[in-house]
């Protein structure tokens, strides 16, 4: 595995990180020695809160099921009695304008049903990750993302949105990925007003840390060459 435990660190000092990465993992089986989860939450992405918050542990496709909107882009099929759910939830959205059905075939869904999805701190993960989500400032996560250019991932244009968990399956099929995160991430996971997400493929991310230091030099460099422009150019 790589040193992840140092990479989180190296991005963490980089950007200025309130939260810590969190490193996310689709397998067929639980792997051995990881925690399943224990107790129910309402979303997938609280998931993303708990283990931003320290623990390491493993979910099923059940731990999944209060969510019809997380467990419709990881490819968890809702048990009979519930598989209205979805149509309800998404009906909802629809009647006050949230969003669009005709928007619902274009989110992006895993290829296929995970057994077991890990999720960790990204300095602990127990395994290889599949995506790392980075929360924090824009003006932070640019930098991640210039990083990833430099370093050659594909980075994807543009922002995703609603619903946010889509940035997971988004980011397994075409690199990088920013996303402004949506109302339902927000109240589940206390993500602030002044952060968004940044997901990039687990493979990647030791490229995309190793371009770091020259990003954050070169940006501190034209920081200074841009003040000194407005100070000299700057007529109003």
């Amino acid at each position: 595995m790589a040193a992840w435990a140092e990479i989180e660190q190296a991005i963490t000092h980089a950007l200025s990180l309130s939260r810590r990465p969190i490193g996310v993992a689709f397998r067929q089986t639980p792997p051995a020695g990881v925690a399943a989860f224990a107790g129910t939450e309402p979303s997938g992405c609280s998931f993303w809160r708990v283990a931003a918050a320290g623990r390491t542990f493993y979910t099923v496709p059940s731990d999944h099921y209060n969510c019809p909107i997380g467990s419709h882009t990881h490819a968890i099929p809702l048990p009979a009695m519930r598989t209205p759910e979805l149509e309800h939830t998404l009906g909802l959205m629809a009647k006050i304008g949230y969003v669009r059905m005709d928007e619902v075939p274009g989110i992006p869904v895993l290829p296929q049903t995970p057994g077991a999805v890990v999720y960790a701190p990204l300095g602990d993960t127990p395994v290889d990750p599949d995506v790392v989500l980075v929360a924090g400032r824009p003006g932070r996560l640019m930098l991640l993302l210039e990083a990833a250019g430099r370093a050659g991932v594909a980075t994807q244009p543009g922002l995703l949105g609603r619903p946010t968990c889509m940035a997971l399956p988004a980011a397994l099929a075409g690199g990088a990925v920013a996303s402004t995160g949506c109302i339902g991430n927000r109240v589940y996971t206390d993500l602030g007003d002044d952060e968004m997400y940044v997901a990039i493929p687990g493979r990647d991310l030791p490229r995309v840390a190793a371009e770091l230091t020259t990003i954050t030099t070169a940006n501190t460099t034209l920081s200074d060459y841009h003040r000194a422009r407005r100070t000299s150019l700057a007529t109003e």
